[in-house]
C-alpha cells in the first residue's frame, strides 16, 4: 500500500502518574526532516522518538509534539535546612523576654518561614520515561499511519483513473496517425494533379513522398514506450511502499515521449490528444509529489 507524506495522530493517557500527550503531524518532503517540542526536563526524549518515527517512514517533514504532566509531588524531594530553622528558633526566643511574649512557638509557625525548604526534582529514569512515552507514541503513530494510508489509496485511485485517460488517448493517437498519411498523400495526388492537368501523375513519386512524411511523423515508438512506462507505474503502485521517488523519475519519461508526440505531430485531432495526454500527466506528477 502507498502512502501520502501528510498525516495527523494523537494520544493522550495518563501511565504511572504521568498525564502523557503525543502528536505526530506530517507534510511533503524530499528527505526526511524531523523537529520535536518536549518539555526541556525531558530533553532526552527527542533523539529516542527521532529513531522511532524513522523506522517507521521514508519521507516527510514531521512534526512531534510532547507534553509531560507529572502528578504533583510525584517527582519531588522536598529538603530542610536544620541549621536555618534552628537559628529562627534561637532568635525567636530572644525577643521573648526582651519583648514580654509567651513562648508559644510551634511546628506551624516555623513553617511559615519558606526559606527552610528546598523543594528539588528527582533524577529521571530516562529508560522508564521513554517506554510509558513510548507507549503513547505507539497509539499516535498507529493513527498517524492510518492517515497517511487513506489518503495515499485515494491518491492512487485518482493516478489510476488518469492513466486509463492517457492510456485511451494514445489508442487514438495509434488509430489517428495512419489515417493522416493517407490524408496526406490525398493532398498531395491532388495538389500535382492541379499542377500537372493531363499529364500522367508518377504514382510511385508519391508512394515515396507519402512514406518519407509517414516516417517523419511516426509515433508507434513513442506510443509503445508510453503505454510500457503506464504498466511500469502501475506495477510500482501495486508494490507499494516509498515508491515516490521511482514514481516521479518515471513521470519525467511520459512527459519525455509526450513532448516527442507533440513535436510530430501533423494533424490538429493528434495535437489535441498530446495536449490532454500531458495535462493529466501533470495532474498525476502534482499527485505523486505527496506520495511516500
Amino acid at each position: 500500500m502507498i502512502r501520502s507524506m501528510t498525516g495527523y495522530g494523537r494520544a493522550e493517557a495518563l501511565v504511572d502518574g504521568r498525564n502523557i500527550l503525543v502528536e505526530i503531524r506530517s507534510v511533503n518532503h524530499r528527505y526526511f526532516e524531523f523537529s520535536c517540542r518536549v518539555p526541556r526536563a525531558y530533553g532526552f526524549l527527542e533523539s529516542r522518538l527521532k529513531t522511532y518515527l524513522q523506522g517507521k517512514l521514508s519521507r516527510g517533514k514531521v512534526d512531534v509534539n510532547v507534553n509531560i504532566q507529572t502528578v504533583q509531588g510525584k517527582d519531588a524531594n522536598v529538603l530542610v535546612n536544620q541549621e536555618l530553622a534552628q537559628s529562627y528558633v534561637q532568635a525567636l526566643r530572644q525577643l521573648k523576654e526582651p519583648l514580654s511574649l509567651e513562648d508559644d512557638l510551634s511546628l506551624s509557625v516555623i513553617a511559615r518561614f519558606s526559606d527552610l525548604f528546598t523543594v528539588s526534582k528527582q533524577p529521571e529514569d530516562e529508560d522508564a520515561v521513554w517506554a510509558q512515552v513510548q507507549q503513547v507514541a505507539d497509539e499516535a503513530a498507529a493513527r498517524f499511519v492510518q492517515m497517511r494510508e487513506a489518503e495515499g489509496e485515494s491518491m492512487r485511485q485518482d493516478v489510476e483513473s488518469r492513466l486509463d485517460v492517457i492510456l485511451h488517448a494514445v489508442g487514438q493517437i495509434e488509430e489517428q496517425s495512419p489515417k493522416t498519411v493517407e490524408e496526406y498523400r490525398a493532398k498531395l495526388y491532388h495538389k500535382i494533379s492541379e499542377v500537372l492537368g493531363n499529364t500522367q501523375i508518377d504514382e510511385q513519386r508519391i508512394l515515396t513522398e507519402a512514406a518519407i512524411y509517414a516516417e517523419k511523423i511516426a509515433v508507434a515508438e513513442e506510443t509503445v514506450r508510453l503505454r510500457s512506462h503506464v504498466g511500469q507505474f502501475r506495477s510500482i503502485l501495486e508494490q507499494g511502499g516509498p515508491v515516490g521517488r521511482k514514481l516521479d523519475f518515471l513521470i519525467q519519461e511520459f512527459n519525455r515521449e509526450a513532448n516527442t508526440i507533440g513535436s510530430k505531430a501533423q494533424d490538429l485531432a493528434v495535437a489535441r490528444l498530446v495536449v490532454e495526454i500531458k495535462s493529466e500527466i501533470e495532474k498525476i506528477r502534482e499527485q505523486i509529489q505527496n506520495i511516500e
